[in-house]
């Protein structure tokens, strides 16, 4: 069984509820990113599921230069600030440096780490030190196990509040796979583990200068994940993703939220708490 983990009164891990990490992939007004916060507020109110904001103020690693990136810090944790007073929501956004830390903790209530950044030795041990909770998105091009290390960097610096989020590994190019089996694996590190089942079905680079997606399975993998005993889902939400600034083609529409939570919802109550049993010693 995974410990169980406090962002400000959601409890993540254990033998709690499922919890949903959701929200647009980047700020893209204050009015945006109000008004989705508080739709899916609406939405997870209803159906009694945790909700942990999310939205990016930057998204620093897109195929182009010339692909949106969002408001940057000054302005996109302002941004955060008002989502939060307004709703009352914790927030999770992810950092890309260093320099940035001490200003985003002073809003954020989850850093995460960006999955390109999940072996950056420094960086990690240096966001562990904010004291928050830290979310180490597993990298694409790593193995289950490996996400040991990356564990181990944050406690050397005392933070023993980690998440885990699984996003798929590379298959081939521009191209992702997710294998239900690390997630137990995942589990077996003794932390929460997330399933992001919208950066799951990305197609990294696949639109040449952009990424693209396919989102009609992010319920699919899901639901899966969920059946596997994932502690959370993280799910990218937008109110019309043809229009989304940035990673519209894998976004869940967020007419389609509802639904999809009241299944996972009642998939989870059926397998949870789950374990992965010994593996099996038979003679030859």
């Amino acid at each position: 069984m995974t410990k169980t983990i406090s962002v400000g009164r959601i409890k993540i891990g254990g033998n709690g509820p499922l919890v949903l990490i959701a929200g647009p992939c980047v700020i893209e007004s204050e009015s945006s990113a109000v008004r989705h916060a508080k739709a899916i507020k609406a939405i997870t109110g209803r159906l009694d599921i945790p909700y942990i904001y999310k939205s990016s103020y930057d998204k620093a690693n897109r195929t182009s230069m010339r692909s949106y990136r969002g408001p940057r810090l000054k302005k996109g944790i302002q941004v955060l600030k008002k989502v939060k007073e307004e709703t009352g929501l914790p927030i999770l956004s992810d950092v890309h440096c260093r320099e940035e830390l001490d200003v985003a903790a002073g809003v954020l209530d989850v850093i995460q780490i960006p999955a390109f950044l999940s072996r950056q030795t420094d960086f990690i041990i240096a966001a562990a030190r904010t004291k928050k909770v830290i979310n180490i998105k597993k990298g694409q091009f790593m193995a289950p196990w490996d996400v040991k290390f990356a564990i181990e960097k944050a406690e050397s610096a005392g933070n023993r509040s980690i998440i885990i989020t699984e996003r798929g590994v590379s298959f081939g190019y521009n191209n992702l796979v997710s294998d239900m089996r690390a997630l137990p694996l995942l589990g077996e590190l003794g932390y929460p583990v997330v399933f992001d089942a919208t950066h799951s079905v990305q197609l990294p680079g696949g639109m040449g200068k952009a990424s693209g997606g396919e989102s009609r399975f992010v319920p699919v993998l899901a639901r899966a994940a969920v059946a596997a005993g994932c502690d959370g889902l993280f799910l990218e939400v937008h109110e019309d993703p043809k229009c989304a600034l940035c990673d519209g083609p894998n976004s869940l529409a967020l007419k389609d939220l509802e639904e999809l939570l009241i299944i996972v919802k009642e998939v989870h109550s059926i397998v949870n708490p789950l374990t992965l049993p010994s593996p099996h010693r038979g003679e030859d």
